[in-house]
């Protein structure tokens, strides 16, 4: 962490103990714990939720539960969380820690392909796209197709790679091709309107017109 992003780190309501240990236990226990939204992320990703008031979220990519946590901090009375995981591994971490932030009555954890699963969950006000970076083309025609309305939002994490989708791209990194074809088929989709925020590894925040 450089001096930049310390200064950001103590400019922003600080991380409630909860966070800070479920963020200790994933970087003990969990391969790539890099993968985590963290405090910064968490932190807008529970301002979003509560500026845009969405009933139905659905979050591509559990992980270790942090950011679903975040998110349904910011739902309202009767709102909802469907989060979707691939690794069963990460279940036992995710769910110990849903129910011990109260918040596991509003959140629903589905273990499996999001592909498979997502399409029978109803439609969405937000999704959260942050699983496999190989799938983001398939998600966003997945939900453009099913999952949402008019006025629903899509933010999809990690849509800048590490600066790769910038660089010349190899033809085997099939990761960074997959995140550029998404941000293309978002930039010439007359049936959204975007914008990319470049916070830690870049945000693209999607509204379906």
């Amino acid at each position: 962490m450089d001096d930049l992003e310390r200064y950001i780190e103590r400019h922003v309501t600080p991380e409630d103990p909860l966070l800070a240990e479920l963020d200790r236990e994933t970087h003990l226990r969990v391969v790539q714990p890099r993968m985590i939204s963290g405090h910064l992320q968490g932190r807008l990703l529970e301002m979003v939720v509560r500026m845009i008031c969405p009933q139905r979220i659905l979050e591509i990519g559990t992980f270790t539960g942090y950011s679903a946590i975040c998110m349904a901090r910011g739902l309202g009375e009767g709102g909802e969380l469907h989060t979707i995981e691939a690794n069963d591994e990460l279940e036992p971490i995710a769910s110990k820690y849903f129910i011990r932030s109260g918040l596991s009555g509003r959140i629903t954890l589905h273990i499996g392909s999001a592909l498979d699963i997502a399409p029978s969950l109803g439609v969405f006000d937000l999704i959260f796209i942050d699983g496999d970076k190989r799938e983001y083309p398939q998600y966003y025609d997945m939900a453009l197709s099913h999952l949402v309305r008019s006025g629903s939002y899509l933010l999809a994490d990690n849509i800048l790679w590490y600066g790769k989708v910038a660089e010349t791209v190899p033809v085997g990194d099939r990761h960074t091709w997959a995140i550029r074809e998404f941000n293309d088929r978002v930039l010439q989709d007359d049936r959204v309107e975007n914008v990319i925020l470049p916070i830690r590894d870049g945000l693209n925040l999607i509204r379906v017109k």
